[in-house]
């Protein structure tokens, strides 16, 4: 990567967690309440939702920045080693070094291949709004296949001294609910994750899409005064490149109507 792109990611991924954290912070602390072993009400309820918002969305810059520009960096260098079988493998590698946790693992690679279908089936690379409709997806998909251990996660940070699930065993924590609350407890509020995820993931990575395009291609307009991204630029590139290779063509007896049309 160029050090201009990656400065982009830097700054793109800072302003897109500052952005999703702002918005997304009280669901999230809704859907640590649901989990809690207290319930609901005890454990809150719908008070003070939004404390704790300004040193979160702090935090969320330098967290998100540092992702960004991990993941952008080891995507680029391990891309020009790979074939295309080995794609989601190496976004997998690149979202573990960025943040080690099992949900990135999950909707990084499921993002980056929904992108990639959705540009194949156009025939142009995805625009912002089209990547965060396909991040919303990846995130939502990723919510729901991670909640218990999500949830078991809750339970150890909200764990007593002395109790079983203080000492941070995640697989305990997971064989403790399943006895006492069954398949419902491991996927105690899948729903309002999912929701708030797949919410987080449009505003996330459409966001961080967004920015960096505009840091990366600031005067360059694209269709209907929109700007290219630096695939779609790339692209136009190496068709110009082709077409001043090529001899002139033979006009075209459609091309006056067709252009009409």
């Amino acid at each position: 990567m160029e050090p201009r792109e990656s400065w982009a990611a830097l700054a793109a991924g800072g302003v897109a967690g500052v952005c999703v954290d702002l918005i997304l912070f009280p669901l999230d602390t809704v859907k640590t309440r649901l989990q809690s072993p207290q319930g609901f009400r005890k454990a809150g309820g719908f008070r003070g939702i939004y404390a704790g918002v300004p040193s979160t969305a702090i935090g969320s810059f330098p967290n998100a920045a540092a992702f960004f520009i991990t993941y952008e960096n080891v995507k680029s260098m391990l891309h020009h080693d790979s074939t295309s079988y080995l794609t989601p493998a190496t976004h997998m590698v690149a979202a573990s070094l960025g943040e080690v946790i099992p949900f990135s693992l999950v909707q990084f690679p499921l993002w980056e291949s929904l992108k990639d279908l959705w540009s194949w089936k156009q025939g142009h690379v995805v625009d912002s709004w089209q990547s965060a409709v396909c991040g919303a997806f990846a995130g939502g998909f990723a919510a729901a296949v991670t909640t218990p251990l999500d949830v078991a996660k809750t339970r150890i940070m909200l764990a007593k001294a002395g109790s079983s699930n203080a000492s941070g065993n995640v697989l305990a924590a997971l064989g403790g609910i399943w006895r006492t609350q069954g398949l419902s407890g491991l996927f105690a509020g899948v729903v309002p994750r999912m929701a708030a995820i797949s919410l987080g993931g449009f505003i996330f990575l459409g966001t961080y899409e967004k920015t960096r395009q505009l840091l990366l291609w600031p005067s360059p307009a694209g269709p209907a005064g929109g700007r290219r991204s630096a695939g779609e630029a790339a692209e136009l590139e190496e068709e110009s490149a082709r077409d001043r290779s090529l001899p002139p063509a033979a006009p075209s007896p459609c091309r006056s109507s067709c252009s009409a049309a």
